[in-house]
């Protein structure tokens, strides 16, 4: 693949015609931005990864809220990129548009669903790009791809005029290939930006994560932690879920999934579009959950949320591998996929079920693909992970013992 074929790869065949310059002045003045294709763009229509969707859809009228935070704070957004079909998967494959490159392992999945993004990102098409978190979809395509990604708590960017998967789950977040990027966008997307208030604390390796993890993925993220000590507060072992996991993983998966089918479900019954392979499964999965199945799964979120928010209190984070193991083969068998998936599913879902805010930094390799260390804050701590993250940020790409 050419440089230019990587880059276009990252991007959605509708693509903008011409990029949208920002406003001549703002913190983001002269950076260039990327927007995962489920905002609004005026004069844009939206696709969420789905042709018969987007085939559908009338041209925005505005732009959404985050796309004109980034414009009116001096950003140009180059493009609109490519996503997993209504964003259902951590894959990063799209069947109707293609797999985005993923530039630092090129022969691997990029994970999604913000795939494109991710991918333009890494690739240096865009200085940051923007992307929506439910299941993992920022988290995980900026840890298999070696950059930054933060989701932002639930709530704390404004979602008016992006299009909803899980409305219990969904969030905003972005990109950036620096932490001192990564950061600068905060002030610009984040409700009611605190600035430095509320340092971190403590900081608490979660050991029912790490034993979810491949041993050398594990290995990795201990080893930095225990290189930047230095830089970061107390470190202390804990453990959080223990057998509990499964059942969280579980009740996540059904609600989603129920609110999934709310959100597409009358779509895609009235006009039967053909569905990639994977989200056709999970589609036909969500028409099947009922009620009193939802029902019973909230209140499992409910103590998850719980437990989540008591081990994060007093400005803890939680320190924990961003996805098990690096990103699978391209070509890999779906047995294979499917299982990464349900194994990413057990770390990712402790934040996307909390609404907490979670961080992820690339802090190295293994085998020559990028493995991503992560934090998970407290409510609205998303100030504190940004700092956290660009005060670490040396000791990434470093030998450490």
């Amino acid at each position: 693949m050419t440089q230019l074929g990587a880059f276009r790869s990252a991007f959605v065949p509708h693509d903008l015609e011409q990029p949208l310059a920002g406003a001549g002045g703002g913190p983001l003045a002269g950076l260039t931005a990327a927007v995962k294709d489920m905002f609004d763009v005026a004069g844009e229509r939206v696709g969420g990864g789905s042709p018969a969707w987007l085939a559908a859809q009338e041209p925005a009228r505005t732009h959404s809220a985050a796309v004109a935070a980034l414009l009116e704070a001096g950003a140009t957004i180059v493009g609109k990129t490519v996503c997993d079909e209504f964003f259902y998967s951590v894959i990063g494959a799209n069947a109707h548009y293609g797999t985005p490159l993923n530039p630092r392992a090129p022969d691997r999945i990029p994970g999604g669903s913000s795939s494109g993004s991710a991918s333009a990102c890494s690739a240096g098409a865009c200085d940051v790009a923007l992307g929506s978190d439910t299941a993992g979809s920022v988290r995980v395509p900026a840890a298999l791809c070696g950059v930054y990604g933060i989701r932002a708590t639930h709530g704390r960017i404004d979602l008016r005029g992006a299009m909803r998967m899980a409305p219990t789950f969904d969030s905003g977040g972005w990109f950036a290939a620096s932490a001192g990027l990564l950061r600068r966008v905060g002030p610009v997307l984040l409700r009611e930006w605190a600035g430095e208030a509320g340092d971190v604390a403590r900081v608490a390796l979660l050991e029912d994560a790490f034993a979810h993890a491949e041993a050398d993925v594990a290995a990795l993220c201990r080893g930095f932690l225990r290189g930047a000590s230095g830089a970061l507060p107390e470190l202390r072992a804990q453990r959080l879920a223990g057998d509990a996991i499964d059942d969280w993983r579980e009740a996540m998966r059904i609600t989603q999934a129920h609110e999934v089918w709310e959100s597409f479900g009358a779509f895609l019954s009235a006009g039967d579009p053909e569905l990639g392979p994977g989200v056709a499964e999970r589609m036909r999965i969500a028409a099947t959950i009922g009620e009193a199945e939802v029902e019973r799964s909230r209140a499992v979120l409910a103590e998850a949320t719980r437990r989540v928010e008591e081990a994060t209190a007093e400005r803890t984070v939680l320190a924990l591998p961003t996805t098990p193991a690096i990103a699978p083969l391209l070509g890999a068998p779906a047995a294979e996929l499917e299982a990464f998936r349900v194994d990413t599913m057990r770390l990712v879902c402790l934040a996307s079920i909390s609404g907490l805010p979670q961080v992820t930094v690339p802090i190295g390799s293994v085998a020559g693909a990028p493995v991503g260390l992560s934090f998970i804050g407290w409510r609205d701590g998303d100030e504190a992970l940004l700092a956290l993250a660009q005060r670490i940020s040396p000791f990434v790409g470093c030998r450490l013992a």
